[in-house]
This record gives C-alpha cells, structure tokens and sequence, in this order.
C-alpha cells in the first residue's frame, strides 16, 4: 500500500490512493471519514484528465493512529509530507467539513508556492467557536457535548450523527439506500483517540488569519440545508473572506452533498479546476 512518511515527531505513515495523470488534485477527507469518501470524484476527475490523490488523515482510514498530532499545525504539517515527497506542483487541493481546515492552515503556514487553486466543500472555516469576536459561534459546550457523546459510545454516537450529516428522511425513496451504512462502516474504522481529538480540533481552531493569506483562485461549495456545518457562519463567510472567491450554494443540500448531490458537487469541482 502506498504510505508517506510524516515530518513530526513521532513519526507516523500516512496512507494515499494515487490515480491517473495530469494536473494533480489533493482530496481531503471529512470527519469521523476516509479517502473512501471521494470515491465518485475520484473516477470522474481520473476520467477528465487529471491526477487525484487521496489520502488519510492520521488516525483514520488505512494511516497510523497516534496517541497525539490531532491538530491543524500538525494535519498541515501532514500535507506539506504528503505534497513534498510526491514532488506535486501546480496543486489543486480540495477540503471537505474539517478537511477544508487543512486547506486554510496549510495555505496560511506553507504558502502557495506548489499550490494552484483551493476548494473549501461545506468546509469548517472560518471559525466554528462561539468567542468574544465570533458571537455567532457554536458554545463550547456543543463541541464538549460531542466529544463525550463519542467517549460514551462511539458506534451509537456516530450513528446518530451521520443521519443528521445527510439530513436523512426515511420516507425520501430517492435517498441512496447504502449511503449511511457505508459512511457507518468507515467512521466505525478510525481511531477512537482520533475521533474524539478532531472534534476538538475543528471546534476551537481559528482559520481567519489563514484565509485572509489566501490569494490563488478559491471555490466555496455547500448546501443550503447544511445542519452540521451551517452556511451562514462558514461557507458564506469564507467565500467573503478570501478575495475573488467563487460561492457555489446547492439548494437544499445537506452536509454529506458529495453522496446526496454527488453529481452537482462533481460538475461544480470540475468546472472550476478545470478552468
């Protein structure tokens, strides 16, 4: 299996899925998921020319699972491993929920050298914590509520919680019948430790500074209808944020769009990637 060693101590190895030719294309993952969560635009980015690696975070999917490392310095930190031992250059990199944190942390610390365009896709940015300067955050204890939900019980926590990720109606016929179970089956998979510590990190870390960095062409992707990451105190502000940004809003979307509105979200990566 292809691995990439990371920089930090202690060094751990990180998995990726490496397709195709071209332009190369960075997808990362969400929370509590894999690189299995972009396996529909994986095969249509391979099949529009380009290059898509897709990897693990630590502590999730087929990477090792470390007792410590779960936070943006250090998943950013990952990345720049990941970009430099490959040797991409004139990278797109596209973050999905927390996944569009590394985006910005990278983006804000590493600069944009190797770095062509960035996709935030119903990403946690600017800032999820409810602070003195941030009063239209989420309350601490939202964030404390979900990390002792997981330490209680984990399976029955992450069930739960991937029904509201897709906003899934039993009487919607149209929905994807196997999508929650195979969402089930790669939260279920990660680390327990990791689990819990990214909830942390994606509910108290600040990316304002890192996106006010940002100056290559820039995508914003979410769904109106988004109830674990709301539009309004992420996507929209991002989007205002980061100068020139594209703001591409999916009516009635849910979080997990990249399965519920697979299709829409593809057709909006590859327009912009590709122009």
């Amino acid at each position: 299996m292809p691995r990439v060693s990371t920089t930090t101590a202690p060094q751990i190895e990180l998995y990726y899925e490496d397709h195709g030719r071209g332009q190369p294309i960075v997808l990362i993952h969400g929370w509590p998921l894999s690189h299995r969560m972009w396996e529909g635009q994986i095969h249509a980015f391979v099949a529009a020319g380009f290059r898509v690696i897709a990897y693990d975070r630590r502590g999730f999917g087929d990477s090792d699972r470390p007792a410590t490392g779960y936070d943006y310095d250090t998943f950013a930190a990952d990345l720049q491993a990941l970009i430099t031992t490959l040797d991409l250059k004139d990278v797109i990199l596209a973050g999905f929920s927390m996944g569009g944190g590394e985006v910005a942390r990278y983006l804000g610390t590493y600069g944009s050298e190797r770095i062509a365009k960035a996709m935030f896709l119903g990403a946690v940015p600017p800032f999820l914590l409810k602070t003195a300067d941030n009063p239209n955050g989420a309350p601490m204890e939202v964030f404390q509520g979900m990390m002792d939900g997981v330490k209680a019980d984990r399976a029955a926590f992450l069930a739960t919680f991937l029904e509201g990720f897709f906003n899934h109606d039993p009487a919607d016929t149209t929905f994807p019948v196997d999508a929650i179970p195979f969402a089930k089956w790669i939260a279920y998979n990660a680390s327990a430790v990791g689990t819990v510590e990214c909830i942390r990190a994606f509910g108290t870390t600040d990316f304002r500074a890192d996106l006010k960095k940002i100056t290559i062409p820039t995508l914003v992707v979410h769904g109106s209808a988004d109830h674990i990451v709301p539009i309004d105190g992420s996507g929209k502000l991002t989007a205002a944020m980061v100068p020139g940004a594209k703001l591409v809003i999916f009516e009635g979307a849910p979080h997990g769009m990249t399965v519920t509105h697979g299709p829409q979200v593809t057709a909006a990566m590859l327009e912009f990637a590709k122009s």
